[in-house]
């Protein structure tokens, strides 16, 4: 049945829940229960075997699956690199290099850019390599979260190839926008108009340089950890802090120890054909065995630390679920729909474009879906541009940056969940102090979204 506004409940309890307790799993828990419970309501069903059901659709989901071993493996990888003590010497050498603030700031927007593949292993690897290097210049946490959540996600559908561009080339295919087997090159062709994915990407530098002041509570980071020397404004809730000592002090750690493993996970990503889950395997796989043969660790510290940092992403994991379970929500009340459906009376050919991006802005945001949202939006926005006679790429690149945008400003989203845990900020925190500058990047583009509307055609 349609919901209508009463669809925009359970999102709206879980934001106001969120930033008044300053945590992620408990709002999302009782937000995703409210939901159930008007559904309950309505159709006169029982709502907790509605949220068990669905909970257990979530975790019985191949989606769900792949996202946990993912995360989960490249935990393990991390915490393999650090207590080989490669991922410390890449830091002391990277700080001989590196002599100012702005260096370091500029260092993990460059390795942001490199690690182009995938976003969870961008935020994951860039966040924890430039820890120690950004801490050393008493750069905010929060600061070096900005950079990495704002480089992953927007960058991964800028670039030509990524698990992202497959993914929407793939839906790009179902939904008659490109023939089969040519979705990765309509991509390409979409690419231009994807402005919040660049826009978002090139402000960074502008800000590290002082083109653009630094404010809000970023600024406030900033004041704190030069005159206190506290990096972080509250403490970083995780129930399984990683293991950070050395698996074998004796044996000099070196930088190759750090810098293999990652061409590894990168060459048999990309040998995989972008499977992300393929490519983190094999370097598991190979890393445990490198650091068996040079006697990095023990086969039991090895076996340990494998556990011990698939563990240490259990909290992420478990907001990232009940995310999901949320999404659920929102889909069992129609919430997409609704916003489309509220929107469409202001809809015309030039305003299409600015309006799709707009009103599904607020459905990535409410929900912190990305992928889900594509591949539900995508095939409802096709017929609408085809209808109107708008640019069907144009449209979908709307629809695509309306996905990064939630994926950067939402409290809750994977990316938000992922960058607070390599760069160990409180999420809110993390948050809170990069909505603004989001929302920047979100204003130019709805600017240029409304240029575009009129030129193309």
């Amino acid at each position: 049945m349609a919901y209508g506004a009463i669809a925009l409940i359970p999102p709206a309890v879980v934001i106001i829940l969120a930033i008044k307790q300053r945590t992620s799993f408990e709002p999302l828990l009782i937000g995703c229960l409210v939901g159930y419970a008007i559904i309950g309501y309505h159709e006169h069903t029982n709502f907790f075997t509605n949220f068990v059901n669905s909970f257990e659709k979530v975790m019985g989901n191949s989606d769900s699956v792949w996202v946990i071993l993912v995360c989960g493996l490249y935990g393990s990888l991390i915490g393999l690199m650090v207590r080989s003590g490669g991922t410390f010497k890449f830091g002391e050498w990277a700080l001989k290099r590196i002599k100012t603030e702005k260096g370091a700031l500029m260092g993990a927007w460059g390795m942001g850019l490199f690690i182009f593949l995938d976003d969870y292993l961008s935020a994951l690897t860039v966040g924890l390599s430039m820890r120690k290097i950004t801490d050393a210049f008493k750069i905010p946490r929060e600061k070096l979260a900005y950079i990495v959540n704002t480089t992953a996600p927007p960058w991964c559908v800028v670039v030509p190839i990524s698990t992202w561009t497959i993914f929407i080339g793939n839906i790009l295919e179902t939904s008659h926008v490109a023939p089969k087997g040519q979705g990765l090159s309509t991509y390409w062709k979409m690419i231009p108009y994807v402005c919040y994915g660049y826009v978002s990407v090139l402000i960074i530098p502008l800000f590290i340089y002082g083109v653009l002041p630094w404010f809000g509570k970023l600024k406030q980071a900033d004041i704190r950890a030069q005159e206190t020397g506290q990096l972080t404004a509250s403490e970083f809730n995780d129930t399984a802090t990683m293991d950070i000592t050395a698996m074998n002090p004796a044996k000099s750690s070196k930088i190759i120890y750090f810098l293999l493993p990652i061409v590894v996970l990168l060459a048999a990503t990309i040998f995989f054909d972008i499977d992300a889950l393929k490519g983190v395997m094999v370097a598991v796989a190979f890393t445990f065995v490198y650091y068996l043969v040079i006697k990095v660790g023990t086969f039991r510290q090895l076996s340990e630390t494998l556990f011990g940092g698939f563990n240490s992403m259990i909290y992420a994991l478990a907001i990232l679920m009940m995310s999901y379970v949320l999404k659920d929500v929102n889909d069992k009340m129609g919430l997409t729909q609704y916003v489309l459906h509220s929107a469409s009376p202001y809809l015309n050919k030039e305003f299409l474009p600015v309006i799709i991006f707009a009103s599904l802005s607020i459905i990535s945001v409410t929900t912190g879906s990305s992928w889900g949202l594509y591949a539900i939006a995508i095939p409802l926005v096709v017929p609408l541009a085809q209808h109107f006679g708008s640019n069907v790429l144009l449209n979908c690149g709307a629809v695509i940056s309306a996905g990064v945008f939630g994926a950067n400003a939402c409290l809750y989203s994977d990316a938000t969940v992922l960058t607070a845990q390599s760069t160990e900020c409180n999420n809110l925190d993390h948050g809170l102090s990069q909505l603004p500058y989001a929302l920047i990047a979100f204003s130019i583009s709805a600017l240029v979204y409304v240029l575009l509307g009129y030129v193309i055609h």
